[in-house]
């Protein structure tokens, strides 16, 4: 079997990915990078390792014993590490960090892709096996958005592809047409949670790809700790990039939206 490597982050997308690429006939070669990774992972990978995020030389050196040359970057893992301070990174880590420009997520994203070419491995689009999980255009939920929802949604579509464009974040948080919060550093879950306490039960939600998103990196994802989030801070509407979102734990998230009375849509630019 073809071998293909998975480098874990926090979340369900890792355990998608797995079963995905094991059905496709694929043996996969598992390296949690960060902690607190899905059991699944463990329990399922054909071959499973721990190995930190600093460790960038160790990891290259397992990928390498296992003879993988193809690789998927998948899973939350935090750039706020970068400014806490990685734990004792290695040498290769130090120095990838050290010829860095700036600290935006694309410039560190392709940094470690230009750093797993040098040996030989390709990291490959994070949807290879995942498509059936990204939405094409329609609402998913009971509850259709309301006239001025609908308006939020357009406003926080060409909001959001801006902050994309300039590599800040993917998502923003509005409200009548103001924005509550925009995504940055602290992820998509602190930005929903800024903005719902601001926009006081009446919040639109709106994640997108980049304008020039980088499939092999940072795809946007949604899944159930996005609705919690939504739910915790009162949002109103979710509203994806269709066909270019990565929805996981569809079935229950649909559920729970519909029992909180929370619309869920994919849209595009002729929403």
């Amino acid at each position: 079997m073809e071998k293909v490597g998975l480098l874990a982050g926090i979340g369900n997308l890792p355990v998608e990915f797995m079963r995905a690429a094991k059905q496709s006939g694929h043996e996969v070669v598992v390296i949690a990078v960060v902690e607190d990774v899905a059991p699944e992972l463990a329990a399922e990978a054909d071959v499973y390792y721990e190995i930190n995020v600093a460790k960038l030389n160790k990891i290259i050196k397992t990928l390498l014993k296992h003879d993988v040359t193809k690789v998927t970057m998948i899973g939350k893992v935090t750039k706020e590490i970068l400014f806490k301070g990685l734990k004792m990174p290695d040498l290769r880590a130090l120095k990838l960090l050290n010829r860095l420009r700036n600290r935006k997520d694309d410039t560190i994203m392709l940094a470690i892709v230009d750093e797993l070419a040098k040996d030989g491995i390709e990291v490959v689009d994070q949807t290879l096996y995942l498509k059936p999980l990204m939405p094409a255009p329609g609402v998913l939920t009971k509850r259709q958005p309301t006239e001025a929802e609908a308006d939020d949604i357009r406003f926080g579509f060409a909001t959001a592809k801006a902050i994309g464009g300039m590599d800040i974040g993917q998502t923003v948080v509005v409200r009548h047409k103001a924005v509550m919060a925009v995504e940055a550093i602290e992820g998509t879950d602190a930005c929903i949670r800024r903005g719902g306490a601001l926009g006081r039960k009446e919040s639109v939600v709106v994640k997108v790809a980049k304008p020039n998103q980088d499939q092999r990196f940072d795809v946007p994802a949604v899944g159930m700790t996005t609705l919690e989030s939504m739910i915790e801070s009162n949002c109103n509407v979710l509203a994806v990039e269709a066909g270019r979102t990565l929805f996981v734990e569809q079935e229950q998230v649909l559920a729970a939206a519909d029992a909180h009375h929370i619309c869920i849509c994919a849209v595009d630019q002729t929403f």
